[in-house]
């Protein structure tokens, strides 16, 4: 059966490949840090459960292979921070086309140039509706179980290889040209590309170090709870600050959620559960749009359009962010309690 192991081991070789060929470009000043910081990454994906019985006969006394690897890999990542903390990520040559080629292939291509980046949308959702309404395929790939974020991945990968293949017959470039490029991306984004996946883990360690649980008790204790409106508003600016804080409103809900959404929101007052959840993550996504912690929504935009202003998108988005968390306030006030 196919597993999300598998898509983690292909982003793992890419990476890999990626690294082997900036420690040999000599136009880049930093071409060994850079290649290890690569190389670093691309090792947390490719590490699974297999790795585990092979820790075991090293584990500190009173430990186990499964906690020897997650200290490894936060070990890992501590490195990859420093690395990138002290400049150790720097561009490099790319064997790129000149400006003029690549404008006189724009005007070639013209429009047909959306057709593999619009390939992952297209093949993402018709990978999930036909996985979830074809009897018997999701079975047959996945075996039994729910796999509603492996269907998805998968169908994502599957996107984007079809673009890539129908990129490459456009632009008749090889595909040596396709990792160079790739490599320029990433070494254009650094340290940024890597934050998702960082800030993710920061929100299971602030679930798991009890962060909801204060935070329930603070507002209880020490707001007055007699103003709906006021605790309506906290909720929505906690659900706001936490995302970015976090630069993901996934993370923030379960804490916001547990510490106020619960039980004032809806033990306190009787409101809709449903309406808190729906309206409160559109209160996140709202300080998803004004934060630098939201690299792939914020700052990875800029650096592939190449914009002058590294956070050029998060001023252009403040406005709005502003006014819809305004706005989402008085819907949850309205809708939650009818």
């Amino acid at each position: 059966m196919f597993k999300q192991q598998y898509l983690f081991t292909l982003a793992g070789l890419l990476l890999l490949v990626i690294a082997v060929m900036s420690c040999r470009d000599k136009g880049n000043p930093r071409r060994w840090f850079t290649g290890l910081f690569w190389g670093l990454y691309g090792l947390i994906f490719l590490v699974d459960d297999w790795a585990i019985p092979l820790l075991e006969p090293i584990a500190p006394l009173g430990s186990t292979g499964v906690r020897t690897l997650h200290v490894g890999v936060g070990v890992v990542v501590v490195v990859m921070a420093l690395i990138a903390g002290f400049g150790g990520v720097r561009l490099g040559r790319y064997h790129a086309r000149s400006d003029a080629q690549r404008q006189q292939s724009a005007r070639t291509l013209k429009n047909r140039l959306f057709i593999p980046t619009l390939m992952i949308p297209v093949m993402t959702a018709g990978g999930v509706v036909a996985f979830t309404y074809v009897p018997g395929l999701q079975r047959a790939v996945f075996g039994e179980g729910n796999h509603s974020t492996l269907i998805t991945l998968t169908s994502m990968t599957l996107g984007c290889l079809l673009g890539w293949l129908i990129a490459l017959r456009m632009t008749r470039e090889k595909p040596q040209q396709s990792l160079q490029e790739a490599r320029r991306l990433l070494d254009s984004i650094g340290w940024a590309f890597i934050l998702p996946q960082i800030l993710a883990t920061l929100g299971l360690v602030f679930v798991a170090a009890g962060i909801d649980t204060d935070i329930a008790y603070l507002t209880q204790h020490y707001l007055a709870l007699d103003s709906r409106f006021a605790m309506v508003a906290l909720y929505a600016v906690a659900m706001a600050l936490l995302s970015m804080i976090m630069g993901n409103a996934f993370a923030a809900f379960p804490i916001a959620t547990a510490g106020i959404g619960l039980p004032i929101l809806v033990g306190h007052y009787g409101g809709d559960p449903s309406v808190m959840a729906a309206i409160g993550m559109f209160c996140g996504y709202c300080g998803t749009l004004m934060t630098p912690m939201a690299a792939n929504y914020n700052i990875v935009p800029a650096a592939l359009l190449e914009l002058p202003d590294r956070n050029g998108v998060i001023k252009a988005q403040l406005p709005t962010g502003i006014v819809l968390l305004g706005v989402n306030i008085l819907l949850l006030y309205y809708l939650m309690f009818l």
